[in-house]
């Protein structure tokens, strides 16, 4: 259950990552920076009450779970690292980076990037098809 679903759903990613206890909150900073970095002009928003990502499209999401983060960069995105994150639990669009271990941020970091280039290119085939 994630920790901040029993509260109303928060306004911001800021409000969103003060839900959290004080242990959970530096883990949730990184992984709002680490994507932020990676998708510089991606819009914040939040989304099925978790921080979002939207760039030509949604990109990714995350949220903080009582013993793990979620990452939800799509089924494509799970897809194309299937490999680098066979160590994690997960599913077809999801992965669960465990709190008792280091989030691989780099790896974060690969995948949103590899999530910008698919949105632009199916927004510009879009836009040719206009």
């Amino acid at each position: 259950m994630q920790i901040a679903s029993k509260t109303s759903p928060p306004k911001n990613v800021d409000a969103y990552i003060r839900m959290f206890p004080a242990s959970h909150q530096p883990v949730l900073e990184k992984m709002r920076q680490t994507i932020k970095a990676s998708a510089p002009g991606a819009e914040e928003v939040i989304s099925y009450r978790m921080p979002a990502y939207n760039y030509h499209g949604m990109l990714v999401y995350f949220a903080g779970w009582k013993s793990h983060i979620g990452f939800y960069p799509t089924g494509r995105g799970i897809e194309a690292f299937k490999k680098e994150l066979s160590g994690y639990e997960g599913a077809k669009g999801t992965v669960k980076f465990p709190l008792d271990k280091p989030v691989p941020f780099d790896l974060i970091s690969k995948i949103v990037k590899f999530r910008v280039k698919e949105n632009l290119e199916r927004a510009e085939a879009k836009a040719r098809k206009k």
